[in-house]
């Protein structure tokens, strides 16, 4: 089969397979409306399927329309986004929403180009939705996607050059059809994501093993080329569990860019930083007890985080730190309902579990003689 048979053999071929294997009954493709399927192509960014469904289940249940969400605090939405990482996904999300609420009437737009201007929208994101809800007629390029194209056309490089990235989108508004799109830009997804896998590819069932040039050529492992290696860096810090002498513990709300943007987190300074200071010059109450704990590692995308962890009681109710936006007191009690990153989550609740009810109650003071 020449390449241009083989271009013209593509969709047929993918959607017969997706007929018979493709993936039907993923939450986001009952009533797949533009604001459901959105929801879960953002969820879905850098994120496996089995990760997401819970989440998006959770996350319809409490926001079931647009509107819904873009009435919510950033709170309520950080909340529910707890533990599925990379927090900008959701901020976006709210803000962008919110511009849909103001801007267009509540209704969700249906040109490319205005979905394209919204928050943490790309190309890729806004063809799928448009495809997956209403049956446009564009192409999509995720990950699974282009390492679908890499291999079956033997594209050379790594996927994040840009002229690489330029073949492989030449390549997918070629090879779109003009019916069935929504099943099409689904059925290379589920292409991707359940046989031309990154490892272990079940190219013996792959309705485009015949043609495919990584498996004519036996390079399934080289292709597509994988991002350059760098050094993954190492960082540190002390984080600082305080508590006041009821037992509420001191948080503070992260700055609006970066890792943990907008979430709430324990209060961090510099790995060398005594405890007990950072106590009296923070929170204006002389620490009756500083434990430190066992650390913790946590990695990134791009970075290696140890974690210090100091726990400190106060021997008076702290007067150098008032609830404000960015900095509260919150009881036990209180965190279930908060924005906080996981690997924060995990620590409190390890270290304000019910079975450390002993542990988190101040030492007696002894009697003055």
């Amino acid at each position: 089969m020449t390449l241009a048979e083989f271009d013209d053999r593509f969709a047929p071929a993918l959607l017969d397979w997706f007929d018979r294997h493709g993936r039907k009954d993923l939450p986001w493709q009952q009533q797949p409306t533009p604001y459901r399927v959105w929801v879960s192509e953002i969820m879905l960014q850098q994120t496996q399927v089995a990760v997401v469904i819970p989440y998006f289940t959770r996350f319809m249940a409490r926001f079931p329309a647009l509107l819904d969400l873009a009435d919510a605090p950033l709170d309520a939405v950080l909340a529910l986004w707890s533990g599925l990482g990379y927090y900008a996904r959701a901020r976006h999300l709210h803000q962008a929403a919110r511009l849909i609420r103001d801007q267009h009437q509540g209704v969700f737009p249906h040109d490319r180009q205005t979905i394209e201007s919204l928050p943490g929208i790309g190309r890729s994101t806004a063809g799928a939705i448009l495809s997956l809800a209403l049956g446009q007629r564009h192409p999509i390029l995720d990950g699974n996607v282009r390492r679908v194209f890499a291999r079956c056309f033997g594209v050379e490089g790594w996927p994040g050059q840009a002229a690489v990235q330029s073949r492989l989108w030449e390549l997918a508004e070629e090879l779109m059809p003009v019916e069935r799109v929504g099943a099409y830009n689904q059925a290379l997804m589920d292409l991707g994501a359940t046989l031309c896998t990154r490892a272990r590819p079940g190219c013996d069932r792959c309705p485009l093993a015949a043609s495919c040039v990584a498996r004519c050529q036996g390079r399934q492992s080289e292709l597509p080329q994988a991002r350059p290696a760098k050094p993954v860096p190492r960082r540190e810090t002390l984080m600082i569990l305080a508590r006041d002498p009821r037992g509420a513990v001191l948080l503070e709300r992260c700055p609006p860019v970066g890792i943990w943007g907008g979430l709430w987190s324990l209060p961090q300074t510099a790995p060398d930083r005594d405890p007990a200071q950072w106590c009296r010059e923070r929170t204006g109450a002389e620490p009756l007890r500083v434990e430190m704990r066992p650390a913790r590692r946590h990695s990134f995308s791009h970075f290696t985080l140890t974690m210090r962890i100091a726990e400190i009681w106060a021997i008076a109710p702290p007067v150098g730190i008032a609830d404000a936006d960015s900095k509260r007191w919150f009881s036990p009690d209180e965190l279930a309902g908060l924005g906080l990153p996981a690997p924060i989550r995990s620590i409190l609740a390890d270290l304000t579990a019910p079975a450390n009810a002993d542990s988190n109650q101040p030492p007696a003071q002894e009697e003055t003689r």
